[in-house]
Formats: C-alpha cells, structure tokens, sequence
C-alpha cells in the first residue's frame, strides 16, 4: 500500500471537515475532477472553483457534517476510502451517517481526481481493485 497516497487522502478529509480550503486542495492538480453519483449536483465539476463551490452548496444543507474514513485500499495511483459521512440536515435536528466509496487518483503526488460511488463494491470495481 502507497502510505503517502494513503495520507495525502487522510489529509484531504481532515481539511475538508474544517472547511480548510486551502489544505484541501493543497496537493491538487490545477484541473482537479470531482464526479458525484448521485444526488441534484451529480455529474462532474473540474478546477478548484467549481469544486469548493459545490462542497461549499453541499455543506449548507446542513447543520453538521463530516467525513470520516473507515477504511482505505491502495491500487498503485488510486486509494479507495470507506467513508462514513455524518450529517445533520438543516433544521431537522435527526443525525445520518451514510456510507459511501470514493476513489481518489493521485499520480506523484498530485491529486487528479475523486469519484464518489453510493457502495462499496462499485468503488472497488472501479479501481480495479476488491476486498
């Protein structure tokens, strides 16, 4: 397992739980790529901008919210994380935590990309990678 992939990974979830841009995206390709699976902005948003600009539109809705990794693969320039994301929906006072895959792309050590997948296996067989 690549632990430097592994902990550039560990460490964009920590950034992203305190809204630290800057640390985020610290590693990042210039024309970093999230694409989401699901959800009313799924699809792929390209570049810095466009990216916290979503993160930013996602995390408004709600009152708390945090990913926490649980478990992590390695596959040469891809990690896969088990992510537990913890939410609290605005105003509704009721806490999910739903689980989730996400395949990160890091070629020497530039982060190119994150794909997110609503399970676990989908995310592994994206990467060409199992259990």
């Amino acid at each position: 397992m690549s632990e430097e992939n592994v902990e550039i990974v560990r460490s964009i979830y920590e950034a992203l739980n305190r809204a630290d841009w800057d640390a985020a995206f610290h590693n990042a390709d210039r024309d970093f790529a999230l694409t989401t699976q699901v959800g009313p902005a799924a699809g792929t948003h390209r570049g810095r901008k466009e990216v916290v600009a979503f993160l930013e539109d996602f995390r408004d809705m709600f009152d708390g919210l945090t990913w926490e990794p649980e478990e992590f693969f390695d596959g040469e320039d891809r990690v896969v994380a088990f992510v537990a994301v913890c939410s609290r929906p605005r105003n509704s006072g009721v806490d999910l935590v739903v689980r989730n895959g996400h395949l990160w792309t890091i070629h020497d050590g530039a982060v190119l990309s994150l794909e997110t997948f609503p399970n676990r296996k989908d995310a592994l067989d994206a990467a060409g990678l199992s259990e």
